[in-house]
């Protein structure tokens, strides 16, 4: 638990140092959509039915962009599903490739 809540802590600064020099959000909006990314990146992490370490999210005023590679359909619906039910999520860009011969 303690290494989850490390990691989400972790991106929530990454995020917040990368989007300080954006100019078109306002420093709210930039609090949430790093709160946004870190829940969705934590949730996907605890999901044993995700690889969430080869899952990227992005979250851009509130939309969720899912990248990567995952092996079944199931397991990018279940990503999305996931987005999609975190607080603050407007909307989910699931842009995840399906390739039943990655390794994991």
């Amino acid at each position: 638990m303690f290494k989850k809540s490390l990691i989400a802590v972790m991106g929530i600064f990454m995020l917040f140092a990368a989007y300080a020099c954006d100019g078109d959000k306002t420093t709210g909006e930039v609090i949430d959509d790093a709160v946004i990314t870190s829940t969705v990146k934590t949730k996907l992490l605890a999901d044993s039915g995700v690889s969430g370490f080869d899952i990227d999210v992005d979250t851009d005023k509130g939309v969720v962009e899912l990248n990567g590679v995952v092996t079944t359909e199931a397991e990018s619906r279940k990503a999305e599903t996931i987005a999609e039910e975190v607080n603050g999520v407007v909307s989910v860009k699931n842009n995840l490739v399906v390739d039943s011969s990655a390794n994991r």
